[in-house]
């Protein structure tokens, strides 16, 4: 095999390698569901009014958005929510902040009524985020607040 022929398909494999690199490493580039700066806070409703539990958070990916589902449970329940059992209570309101990150708060009122039936002590926030593309980020702890009367 002479010279002439072997260095040009030496280049020609170095370069196609490198492209089928880059390639992977573009493929690879896709990002996963993200929840981030979640806070959740209960305020107690007064004469005056109603209280209400609000859960905020940042949702990202790179396909965007689709929701976020939140319930809160009382640590003293034990009752630990699935991802499964997540698929089917209250959504947040989302509103998006770029193509890939949305702004997701969840806002529950409470009337005095209610809140005398709340256990007292801590509880925790679990959420479901969902990706437009259809992956998910199940946080059966994402935040815990303080219920007291």
């Amino acid at each position: 095999m002479s010279k002439r022929v072997l260095v040009p398909s030496v280049i020609g494999v170095v370069a196609l390698g490198a492209i089928v690199a880059g390639g992977f490493a573009m493929a690879s580039t896709a990002t996963e569901v993200t929840v981030a700066n979640g806070s959740a806070r209960y305020v107690a409703p007064s004469p005056r009014g109603a209280g209400k539990l609000t859960y905020t958070a940042d949702v990202s990916d790179d396909s965007g958005v689709r929701s976020l589902n939140v319930i809160a449970w009382p640590a003293s329940s034990k009752l630990d929510p699935t991802e499964a059992e997540l698929r089917h209570v209250d959504r947040a309101t989302c509103r998006s902040t770029s193509e890939e990150t949305s702004r997701c708060t969840y806002t529950l009122k409470v009337t005095q009524q209610e809140a005398a039936d709340l256990a007292e002590g801590t509880w925790y926030v679990s959420v479901l985020a969902t990706a437009e593309d259809g992956d998910t980020r199940f946080l059966p702890r994402a935040a815990t607040f303080d219920v007291t009367r």
